[in-house]
Formats: C-alpha cells, structure tokens, sequence
C-alpha cells in the first residue's frame, strides 16, 4: 500500500502518519525500487490502534507507552488512570454546572450583581452592599467603587482558604447593625483624601475610623499571611492600591498596621 492508502484505509491524514513515523510510534515500511513506502497490513493494524487509543483520549506519550508493551500490562495502567482523570472531569462538569444553575435562578430573579459572575459568598456580600446604597440618596462614593471591584479581582485569584478568611472578615464588616453605614461614612472619607499625599492630617484620623470598623478577630484570621508592617507595605504598594493617592494609600496602611497590633509608623 502506499501512504495514501494507508491513511484512508485507517481514516487519518497521510500528514498524521508521516508524524507517526517521526515519533517512533509507527516502524518504517520498506521502499520500492522507486523509494515510494511500502505499507503492510501489519502497518495498518498498528496505525488503526493508534487511532483507537487517541480517540480514547490518550496522549502520544501515553500511546508510546502502550506500544512498547505488548503484554498489555501498561495498557491497563493507563486506561485506570484515563479513567480516573476522566472521573475528576465529571466531578468539575458537575460543580459548574451547579453552580450555573445557581446563577441563572438569581439571573432570572434579576437578584445577579452587575460584577457576575462571582463566588456565592461574595454574591451576597455585594448584593447587600447594592441594596444599602440603593437607599442613599447622594452618589456612591468612589472608593466604595473601587473596594467593590478589588473584591472582585480578589475572589477571582485567592486560594480557598485565602478567600474563606477574606470573606469571613467582611461578613464581619457588613452583618452587624449599621455597619454598612458606618462603611459607607468612611468610605466617603477616603474620597476626600483623593489627590492628598500622605502627610496631610486628615489621613490618621481616617485611618483610625477604617481600623475600627474592621473587625479585629477575623482581619487578624484574614491577614494570616501578613507577619509584619514590612509586609503590610509592600501590600499597600503593589498594583491593587496603584489607584489610591498617597493619603489614602497611607490611610488603609495605618489602619491596617492598627488591625496587626503594631500601631502606624
């Protein structure tokens, strides 16, 4: 058989058998006296099997292993362990899929916040951050804004257990009476230091108000990871505060170094 046949016979590409080839994983035909290959139906069987265990989801690696071995002891190893990815797939699919019939009961309810989608915790968090500003009667101050789409950038890239304590943290911020208030007071506070530099009087007392709302015990749990102010300042001066003016960047880290015990540089 030529290549071509070959290829159609087993229903590949004569580009996927030439690769075969350069892998190993098919062996070389003889040449006719015209240096055209020269296939055998040996060579058709071992290419239809490649097909077979590629359809089945193997990699080419994982082919070359069940090649060499033809005892079939290595075919077994990777099937169960095929199996068991596939397995892990399934359990994914079906979380998601969980979790997006969630969203669309709250979609169709028109309960989703404008950020979704996000986690299940932060989606009630923000809910009830929209409904207490929905009964204000002046604008949003910017910084609320602001924190609301940190959270989200947050809930998207921390781990778990990371999110689990920041969460845990701001449940403690908006669940107690007036709490929501008393953020959105400071919040305007921090709109004022827009454009202030980090020396201007009005940022310690700032800092003070936002310390105190913080609740001390779950921030503490939050910022696990946060040893010292050393670390505190690189926090502060990373991208996620680059927005900030230098008040209020300098206001969040007096607060944040009250919250630690240490008391602000």
């Amino acid at each position: 058989m030529r290549i071509g046949e070959l290829a159609a016979l087993v229903g590949v590409t004569t580009r996927a058998v030439r690769h075969y080839h350069h892998l190993g994983l098919l062996p070389e035909p003889g040449r006719l006296g015209n240096g055209y290959r020269d296939y055998t139906l040996r060579h058709a069987v071992v290419l239809a099997r490649i097909r077979r265990l590629r359809e089945l989801g193997l990699g080419l690696d994982e082919v070359a292993d069940v090649l060499g071995d033809e005892a079939g002891r290595e075919l077994v190893d990777v099937l169960e362990e095929l199996d068991a990815d596939l397995a892990r797939q399934q359990e994914r699919i079906a979380a998601r899929r969980a979790r997006l019939a969630g969203l669309l009961v709250e979609a169709r309810a028109g309960r989703l916040p404008d950020e979704a989608p996000v986690s299940a915790e932060l989606g009630a968090l923000l809910a009830g951050l929209a409904e207490a500003a929905a009964g204000r009667p002046e604008p949003e101050p910017a910084t609320a804004v602001r924190d609301r789409e940190l959270l989200v950038l947050l809930d998207t890239v921390a781990g778990g257990e990371e999110r689990g304590r920041l969460m845990e943290a701001l449940r403690g911020m908006t669940e107690a009476p007036g709490a929501l208030e008393r953020a959105y007071a400071v919040y305007a506070r921090l709109d004022e230091l827009a454009g202030a530099d980090a020396a201007d009087p009005r940022v310690a007392e700032v800092a003070r108000a936002l310390a105190e709302l913080l609740p001390h015990e779950a921030m503490g749990k939050a910022m696990d990871g946060v040893a010292n102010m050393a670390e505190v300042d690189r926090v502060v001066a990373g991208p996620l505060f680059a927005e900030f003016s230098a008040g209020q960047a300098e206001a969040v880290r007096r607060a944040l170094a009250l919250v630690l015990g240490r008391g602000a540089r």
